[in-house]
Formats: structure tokens, C-alpha cells, sequence
């Protein structure tokens, strides 16, 4: 149901776009208005939800730990999976970031003959994650070139790194495939796998299906049906530089690619897509592991008014002796 619900809505979005400029003619709003809503959208999202993190009172070490801790000399800590300095957590971050190392690192519970219950393997979704994340970067990148004029040295060698295949005309980017690729396996894991299925909700498939929308309408413009690519770059420099016109001549399913960034756009600091700056602001990831060397106190810890035992014997001490309960005090 989630599924459709998501697959549903995102062609819904792709018509609106689609009739809103092919049929009632409105390129103001879907090639100007619309994107600087999101753009906005997405500022304002993402400094709200990165305030109100910081803002989260992190009394206690809670990093998650996948090693030992350092303790004993003579008992072998592990520095990246538990660290105990800052350069640890920094070199834990980099992995984190970079490599995935917690989803690398993950397993799943599986049914075997016998039968009984054993930890399996998890890298393909560590593989297809990387694939995807990095494909897309990737692709970012790419779109340099049509907001700069000149164009910048490091997007022309990523377009020679990228197409290094060489084939057909235009020439066909690896990357584009593997973003694909990885999509689908994305989408193919919750729909096909029972456990999943039953966990996944409207808001895990929704920016699976925005996402291969958003790709496959790039890529129809790239391979299959051309825009005017001078009119594109002219409008997209407009809107960098807060001088936007609309050329005549882009097709329409140019603006169906926009109308699905802004979209993305919008949506991205109200979903589960935010993780990208949330595992910096992490007590999980973000914190060394050093309680066992430093006394951490709660700056937030107030004095509390506590009875203690002594005090309520003197105050019950007689009435205690009456009824014949021990004291400590005569």
C-alpha cells in the first residue's frame, strides 16, 4: 500500500508538472517560482532541524561501541570501533561518512536449515548505499556546468572520468547507471524481502520513487529526447545569479526534472534523507568513549533536597522503639 501510495504520488507530481507547462503554459511558476520556494524551503528545514539538534541536551556518553574499550594495557582496545580521544572519534567519523563503516558492519538475522536462527551477511546493502550516495555526488558535480561559465577543471575531468566508456553520442556516464542500479535494489529489498515489506512505510518508498523520477527524466534528456541545452544553462545561470528568465524553447520534460529537485528539495529537511548532517550531531557517534578514565558530571544535574535515613530515624526513632524495629542509634 505504502508503496503504490508513493509510486501514485510521484507520477501525480510528474502530471502536474508536465500539464502546468505543456498545457496552461505556466514557465514562470514551475522554471522560476517554484525552484526558489524549494530552494528556500530547504535553507530554512535544514538550519530548524540543525538548531533544534543542537539545542537536545546530551547529559550522558552514549557513543555506540563495536569494540573493546580501552581499560588495561594488557587488554587490546579497539581505538575506531571504540574510541577514547577525539582523534578516534574523528577518525570514526571520517569512516562513517565516507565509507559507511556502521552499515558495512551490519548483519542480518537469518532462518537456516537445521532449522535455526543465524547472523547472515548484509554488505550488498552497504555495497548498493555507497554506489548510490557516490553516483549522485557525482552527478551534483556534473551540473556545475550549467550554473558556471567557465566551466570548472574538476567537472570536465569528472565528465572524462565518468564517460570514460565512450560510448555512443552523447557520451554515456557510468554513473548514470549505477544510480539506477542502485535505486532499484533499493526498492526491490523492501518490496521483496517479507520482513522489510511489513516495516516499510509511504515515507521509505516515497524518495526512492522521487529519486529514480528525478534520475530517469535526466537521463531521457540526455539519451533519448533533447533540450535546448544553451536555453537550460541560461536559465539555470539566472537563477544562480537572481536574474531569472525564462528562453523559449526548453522542453517540457525539463521542467519536469526541475519540478522533481524541488520537490526533493523541499521535502529533504522533513525526511529520513536528513541523515546526511544529523550523524554529525549524533551523541552516538560523536563522543569518545573515555568514562572509564574521565568522571563526566551532568551540567545539568541541580541540587536535590534528599531525606536521608539518619535523619528519619531521629525523626522516628521513639515511635520505631515502640513498635520494636531496630535502630542504629540509642
Amino acid at each position: 500500500m505504502g508503496a503504490w501510495f508513493s509510486f501514485i504520488s510521484v507520477v501525480v507530481l510528474i502530471l502536474v508538472a508536465w500539464v502546468g507547462v505543456k498545457g496552461m503554459g505556466l514557465y514562470t511558476l514551475f522554471g522560476i517560482i517554484v525552484p526558489y520556494l524549494a530552494v528556500l524551503t530547504f535553507l530554512v528545514g535544514i538550519i530548524y532541524r540543525i538548531v533544534q539538534w543542537a539545542n537536545v541536551p546530551v547529559p550522558f556518553r552514549i557513543p555506540t561501541t563495536g569494540g573493546q574499550q580501552k581499560s588495561h594495557s594488557w587488554v587490546k582496545a579497539s581505538p575506531l570501533d571504540n574510541p577514547t580521544t577525539t582523534a578516534g572519534v574523528i577518525g570514526r567519523m571520517i569512516l562513517e561518512v565516507f565509507a559507511f563503516r556502521s552499515l558495512f558492519r551490519n548483519t542480518r538475522l537469518e532462518l537456516r536449515d537445521g532449522p535455526k536462527l543465524d547472523y547472515g551477511s548484509n554488505k550488498w546493502l552497504w555495497l548498493a548505499a555507497l554506489a548510490f550516495h557516490y553516483s549522485f555526488l557525482v552527478i551534483f558535480l556534473r551540473h556545475f556546468r550549467f550554473f558556471a561559465d567557465p566551466v570548472p577543471g574538476f567537472v570536465t575531468l569528472l565528465e572524462s572520468v565518468d564517460g570514460f566508456f565512450e560510448a555512443g553520442i552523447p557520451g554515456l556516464f557510468i554513473t548514470d547507471i549505477i544510480v539506477v542500479l542502485a535505486l532499484l535494489y533499493l526498492f526491490l529489498r523492501r518490496a521483496a524481502v517479507p520482513q522489510l515489506r511489513y516495516i516499510s512505510l509511504a515515507s521509505d518508498y516515497f524518495p526512492l520513487f522521487l529519486l529514480l523520477g528525478l534520475t530517469l527524466s535526466g537521463i531521457l534528456m540526455r539519451y533519448f529526447v533533447r533540450v535546448d541545452i544553451v536555453s537550460v544553462k541560461e536559465l539555470a545561470s539566472g537563477l544562480v545569479s537572481f536574474r531569472p528568465t525564462v528562453p523559449e524553447g526548453i522542453g517540457s520534460i525539463f521542467f519536469v526534472h526541475l519540478f522533481l529537485l524541488s520537490v526533493l528539495l523541499a521535502y529533504f529537511p522533513f525526511s529520513k534523507l536528513l541523515h546526511m548532517p544529523g550523524v554529525f550531531f549524533s551523541p552516538t557517534r560523536n563522543l569518545a568513549n573515555n568514562s572509564r578514565m574521565v568522571r563526566h558530571i551532568n551540567p545539568w544535574d541541580y541540587p536535590v533536597k534528599v531525606h536521608t535515613y539518619e535523619e528519619y530515624e531521629d525523626e522516628f526513632r521513639e515511635k520505631m522503639k515502640e513498635v520494636g524495629l531496630p535502630v542504629e542509634k540509642e
